[in-house]
């Protein structure tokens, strides 16, 4: 019997539990470590080289990440990632339980952590792709996606409660180093992806950027993401928002990071069951623009209910592009550079985030938490009214299959 939908893929099934174990480790991990940090060093200065730390390997290696898939037998390149995730965590529980922050060797596991995930992330995108049907692709990142939210949901809740019971970080840290170790185990059983041999060349790591460039509706929409999460990167911010603007501890804190999964899973979720057929650009749009008027609210808020319905809409409104963005990579691009491409999208996805992290540190220290919130939310909002003009493509595209005609 044919299946009906990706999820009924036995393959797929197991991809989507090992999500599962290496995203709850990873928020786990980037949830103790801002907690842990900020309580020790009290700086914001030092969330913003946390974040710069993580970004620069992301920026650097992404492409070089992306060549080994395409090269290497990918299952054996996101296993090593994921292990190298997990000696980062050991690292980090061991300066924890020492009572260390302020040390030079906590920005070399940062860095070494983002070396892993530049290095194995564009494998573990690639190999999605290759586990269904052209015609389940889109419900299976939707799929792929929703298991990723309810990771980030149960993670950083999971995380605060192990730090409000045992008074630390330490006891999340061991959790995030025994994740990994399952999902690299058991990354082994799923198909083999192996590509065709080819050498790694200067020539070779830049086509996935020829590529992207070439696509004006994929650039588009890699840009977009790019510029408003990087304004608009709230999230880093939490652990002073939690202990200092509404005071509510680290189980507030576990909340408030879970907060935008709530709503990213229910997206999700929706567009798993039935996915966007229509009007995919401007939805994309109004996406972003929703999504910056809520790190607005989030910034202003006093109040922790509101604080957590503004976290929750811009997790809804992120998941939106993301979907969008992430069926139109790997629906326009070749298997033979799957690898490649996802690496592109994940120097930008790393930008935003990493680099967003810093942004929001620096503009904290130097205007305060409320006016950079706000001061990037604003921001968002612009760079998503610039970017419908300079690519009518965004607003005129129906259908992500459209976006071949770019």
């Amino acid at each position: 019997m044919e299946p009906t939908a990706p999820w009924e893929i036995p393959a797929f099934r197991r991809w989507l539990q090992l999500r599962v174990f290496g995203a709850m480790a990873a928020q786990i991990q980037f949830t103790a470590i801002g907690w842990w940090v900020y309580e020790v060093t009290g700086d914001t200065l030092d969330l913003a080289w946390v974040g710069l730390a993580q970004f620069l390997p992301v920026l650097t290696l992404s492409l070089l990440g992306g060549q080994l898939a395409d090269r290497y037998d990918r299952r054996l390149v996101l296993g090593l990632a994921w292990l190298t995730q997990s000696l980062c965590a050991v690292g980090f529980g061991t300066l924890s339980a020492q009572g260390y922050a302020d040390t030079p060797l906590l920005f070399v596991l940062c860095f070494l952590m983002g070396t892993g995930r530049a290095l194995g992330n564009p494998s573990g995108q690639a190999i999605a792709a290759t586990l269904v049907p052209p015609a389940f692709l889109s419900r299976a990142v939707a799929a792929s996606t929703a298991v990723f939210q309810a990771s980030t949901l149960i993670g950083p809740s999971l995380c605060g409660a192990l730090i409000a019971w045992t008074g630390g970080a330490t006891a999340a840290f061991v959790l995030a180093a025994i994740f990994p170790v399952i999902s690299s185990l058991g990354v082994a059983t799923l198909p083999l992806q192996r590509s065709a041999p080819r050498s790694i060349t200067v020539e070779a790591l830049l086509e996935g950027l020829r590529f992207a460039w070439d696509s004006r509706m994929l650039f588009a929409c890699i840009s977009l993401d790019l510029f408003a999460v990087l304004l608009g990167g709230a999230t880093a911010l939490l652990p002073v928002v939690a202990a200092d603007v509404l005071k509510v501890g680290a189980e507030g804190y576990g909340l408030l990071r879970a907060a935008p999964a709530v709503g990213a899973g229910v997206v999700a979720l929706a567009l798993a069951w039935r996915p966007m057929e229509r009007h995919v650009g401007p939805r994309m749009l109004l996406a972003v623009a929703g999504f910056g008027a809520a790190t607005v609210v989030f910034g202003l808020s006093t109040s922790f209910p509101l604080s957590l319905v503004a976290l929750v809409t811009l997790g809804a409104c992120d998941m939106v592009s993301v979907v969008i963005r992430q069926t139109l990579v790997q629906l326009h691009t070749p298997d033979d550079m799957r690898g490649r491409i996802s690496a592109v999208n994940l120097v930008f996805i790393g930008a935003s985030n990493e680099l967003g992290e810093f942004e929001s540190g620096l503009t904290a220290r130097l205007w305060g938490v409320v006016r950079a919130v706000v001061f990037g939310g604003v921001g968002t909002l612009a760079i998503t009214g610039l970017w419908a003009l300079i690519f009518p493509e965004l607003r005129q595209t129906d259908r992500v299959t459209d976006a071949r005609r770019n």
